[in-house]
């Protein structure tokens, strides 16, 4: 089996802008809402496109929408008074930018890739939630998968070796894309990397020399094939999986 991921064409949308049609129906904010709900996101939905590098929201902002990511990768992070940056997190496909409730941007978020956002009015949306109960058990649904997430990113971060880190690190990658087109992640799979080398080091708290290392070991032990500057190829998810130091259902191993 072979899941193949490649970066989108953003000069336009090519896909049918209609809820039902939605690449990222099933896992988005709206995933549980029926065509009556479909409907009135329909009113209130708007369309943006972001190039890689702007910044989608600066930390402090005002944010008069909601939004879901339809394609493209972006970074929230996070400035110190002294100037020091941190990346925090990654948004994917499916993931919701914005806080309801809340009008005041937390982190800055930025493209990193190409990028389009399906984006909603908030005080409608906010309306919407109060009138109807599938939008915010969903987005309790995404907010505990995102807890779950952080608690699994600070083990790899606290505990894990640098070679631990890489696999962790293309895993998730793999979980995440095989979960948006509705399949498990298993066996070869191809995709391409959503960071530099460089941002990966930062993300994962490493130097981009032992990125490079360890990606190249990886490459050497048969693990992964690596296609120009972001291309890799996962040669078998299941042994891959074994050398970030989790199991196939993501508990450690003994």
């Amino acid at each position: 089996m072979q899941i193949k991921f490649q970066s989108a064409n953003y000069e336009a949308a090519h896909f049918d802008k209609s809820c039902e049609n939605c690449p990222i129906r099933y896992r988005a904010v709206c995933a549980h809402c029926d065509a009556e709900d479909l409907e009135k996101l329909e009113k209130t939905k708007y369309y943006r496109d972001f190039r890689a590098g702007q910044v989608i929201v600066w930390s402090g902002d005002d944010m008069d929408f909601v939004a879901s990511i339809i394609e493209g990768v972006a970074t929230l992070t996070q400035t110190l008074e002294d100037g020091r940056t941190q990346m925090v997190g990654l948004l994917m496909p499916s993931d919701f930018l914005g806080r309801p409730g809340r009008r005041i941007a937390t982190f800055t978020v930025t493209a990193i890739s190409d990028l389009q956002l399906c984006c909603f009015r908030r005080q409608p949306f906010e309306q919407m939630m109060r009138d109807n109960p599938r939008i915010p058990s969903r987005l309790l649904e995404m907010t505990l998968d995102e807890l779950d997430a952080a608690r699994e990113w600070l083990l790899v971060l606290g505990r894990k070796s640098a070679r631990e880190k890489i696999a962790s690190f293309l895993a998730i990658l793999a979980r995440r894309k095989a979960a948006l087109a509705n399949q498990q992640a298993r066996g070869r799979i191809q995709l391409s990397l959503p960071l530099t080398r460089e941002a990966i080091a930062d993300y994962l708290g490493l130097t981009i020399e032992t990125v490079s290392r360890q990606l190249t070991a990886l490459k050497r032990d048969g693990l992964i094939e690596i296609e120009g500057k972001r291309g890799v190829v996962l040669t078998d998810f299941a042994s891959l999986v074994l050398e970030s130091g989790t199991d196939s259902d993501g508990g450690l191993i003994a």
